[in-house]
């Protein structure tokens, strides 16, 4: 019995000794990430991603708890906005005609929502072109035609995009902020790809470009070309008579008329 109980003895001592390497080597346990054990602190909603509607997020209660998650509304298909009336606007300009724009709700769903919002309540009807930069841009949206107004309505989160800002696209304009855009907008007159992913665009002119690129240039133009009428496609409103579709061009000034004397006069020296 003495002998045998040796070998127990030996054998239960390796087993400590392993036991107590190994609880050596093992790292300690994790303190708790105080991030994960306290309420997220409210932040703003960020841009989402491209191509996708952005997630909605309800707002936090006021006890400072964590707000619930809104199911996230999944994107649009083309088929449910190319072509569609509900999703394209029209616009009669005093350049003499209508343009037709196609809405992008399948990348900036709340702007879209916006431009046909104001459009319903006729917000832009009779708005001016403002700022007008030949082979750049034609901006427009502002009531006051100083690039100093907007809407009575809050301002938008950005809806940045992979829509590049080709020739007809429209897009928001915007001040320093990102979150800034609100009622104005441009259209563009040639591609500006250094704008993608600055500016949100939603929508391009599909049909009418002549009428957009005869809008009177200048920052501001001596005679601002104006939108006379701007309605959703779904609405079947119908063009106003071609009397509302001018504008006033201030008459050239004559030259002075050359008198006898003055061709009789001598030569100055």
């Amino acid at each position: 019995m003495k002998s045998s109980f040796r070998p127990l003895v030996l054998t239960a001592m390796a087993f400590g000794l392993a036991a107590s390497a190994v609880a050596q080597d093992a790292p300690p346990a994790p303190a708790p990430n105080p991030e994960q054990s306290q309420p997220a602190p409210p932040v703003e909603t960020p841009a989402p991603a491209p191509v996708e509607a952005p997630p909605a997020t309800a707002p936090a209660a006021a006890d400072g708890t964590p707000a619930a998650e809104v199911p996230v509304v999944p994107a649009m298909t083309p088929d449910q906005y190319i072509n569609v009336p509900e999703y394209m606007l029209n616009i009669d300009l005093s350049t003499g005609g209508r343009i037709v724009v196609q809405l992008y709700p399948n990348v900036a769903p709340n702007h879209v929502e916006r431009l046909k919002q104001l459009a319903r309540a006729g917000f832009y009807d009779g708005i001016k072109f403002h700022r007008v930069i030949d082979g750049f841009m034609a901006q427009t949206g502002d009531p006051t035609a100083t690039g100093q107004g907007g809407s009575q309505l809050p301002n938008l989160k950005a809806e940045f995009n992979v829509t590049p800002h080709l020739r007809g696209t429209l897009s928001m304009a915007r001040a320093e902020s990102e979150d800034s855009a609100n009622s104005q907008f441009f259209i563009m007159l040639q591609p500006r790809f250094a704008l993608d992913r600055r500016y949100t665009a939603f929508g391009r002119v599909i049909s009418g470009m002549q009428y957009v690129d005869a809008i009177h240039k200048g920052e501001p133009p001596e005679v601002m070309s104006r939108m006379v009428q701007v309605s959703v496609a779904a609405d079947n409103k119908p063009v106003p008579p071609a009397s509302m579709l001018t504008e006033a061009v201030p008459a050239p000034v004559a030259a002075p008329a050359v008198t006898v004397d003055q061709l009789n006069a001598p030569i100055k020296q």
